[in-house]
């Protein structure tokens, strides 16, 4: 019996969407995904820099397409009086309110936690920042770049040889921006025990130290500093990024031994398998060299294709390295529905990457993309009970 799909699981849950430029806002945006009526709050006159951010068509920015997604916008400037009020006013009814002002900005204008919490109880505030609300650095002005760069991920990033290298997109804010939604949510179920709100303190630095695994574990234990590899691996080879005939890449993994023994007969060298090095992930590892050389040499002969459907048969783990063309005509991520088709009153038709997993009972969905500056003002406060009169005055003294 086919079930029509409810809502999302978090419909009916309130967010206040008050941060800038990716961490804070992406958490919103995974909230507001599953189903919660998010309310994005921008100054009236400097709107959320994303809607400048990277390459725009017909003047509109396409970051924030994605980044405001399922978001309803309004303007309030938070250092005047009555931007003030408004946001009191929707925090009474919100459950969540996701902020990344430096340390102290929100207590400046008299809407820190003690003022929040008075008016709703039940708040959860998510408070992200470059380095946490205390502590030497809590005030810096902090980008994820800083958080990429402090963490240990550029050092041991990119070629023995070359610089520690940078991700080319919002690595830490991304990670951070998961972590808040997770923590929110880890939050809101302390609340149903409680009953009460309380404060999230993200640093956007900390997610990133805890995807590099167990580096901080090594070096604690061993002294062991994790060394740049640029696309090898200290505990298996092979383990790289290959060049096919026809100017492709594939990259190749050999976690499991089972795996490097495929690999290796596959390239028509299986007397390496007898070796007694290649027995463990850290003696290949040591002769990665020789490995890489037979490998490549087999993979430089062959396209990208052949490769892939020749690793296949063999069951060996093999990878295209793929651009954004391939990602999108990809049978696999198709079938998934990994890319998403949503039609956008300023721009027609646009594709974006769908919600990040799939729910059988009640599904996420990309209900619209991100919606013009303060497009929804009029109408979030008239639900909050202002009238008319009362938005118009709001306006004339440039709250709105």
């Amino acid at each position: 019996m086919h079930h029509q799909p409810s809502g999302g699981p978090l419909t009916g849950l309130r967010v206040v969407d008050l941060a800038t430029l990716f961490a804070g806002p992406t958490a919103a945006m995974l909230l507001g995904d599953f189903g919660a009526d998010v309310v994005k709050v921008e100054h009236p006159r400097k709107p959320d820099p994303s809607r400048g951010h990277g390459p725009a068509k017909d003047g509109v920015g396409l970051w924030w397409k994605q980044l405001g997604r399922n978001k309803r916008t309004i303007t309030a400037d938070l250092g005047t009086p009555g931007g003030r009020d408004v946001l009191l006013r929707l925090a009474v009814g919100a459950d969540v309110v996701v902020e990344n002002f430096r340390p102290g900005t929100l207590e400046r204008w008299g809407l820190g936690w003690e003022e929040l919490s008075a008016a709703n109880p039940r708040l959860v505030l998510a408070r992200v920042t470059a380095f946490g609300q205390t502590g030497p650095y809590a005030s810096r002005p902090g980008f994820g770049t800083l958080a990429e760069a402090m963490s240990g991920f550029a050092a041991a990033t990119g070629e023995p040889e070359g610089p520690p290298t940078l991700p080319p997109f919002g690595l830490a804010d991304s990670i951070a921006g998961l972590a808040t939604a997770y923590a929110v949510m880890a939050a809101l179920a302390g609340r149903d025990r409680t009953g009460a709100g309380q404060v999230v303190d993200m640093a956007i630095i900390e997610p990133m130290l805890a995807v590099l695994g167990p580096q901080l574990l090594w070096y604690d234990q061993l002294g062991y500093v994790q060394p740049r590899l640029g696309n090898r691996s200290n505990n298996n080879a092979p383990r790289n990024t290959y060049r096919t005939a026809d100017g492709g890449w594939v990259a190749v993994s050999s976690s499991a031994q089972s795996v490097a023994d495929r690999v290796l007969r596959l390239v028509g060298h299986p007397e390496f398998t007898g070796e007694p090095w290649f027995a463990t992930g850290a003696g290949r590892a040591a002769h990665a060299e020789e490995i890489d050389k037979v490998v490549a040499e087999w993979i430089g002969r062959r396209t990208r294709a052949e490769v892939v459907a020749a690793f296949e048969e063999a069951q060996a783990a093999v990878a295209p390295v793929y651009d954004v063309r391939d990602v999108v005509a990809d049978p696999q991520l198709r079938a998934l529905g990994t890319v998403t088709r949503v039609d956008d009153p300023e721009l027609g038709s646009l594709r974006m990457q769908n919600v990040l997993f799939r729910l059988s009972g009640t599904p996420g969905a990309v209900r619209w993309p991100g919606r013009p500056h303060g497009a929804d003002t009029d109408e979030v406060l008239a639900e909050l009970g202002l009238t008319e009169a009362e938005i118009a005055a709001l306006r004339a003294e440039g709250a709105l």
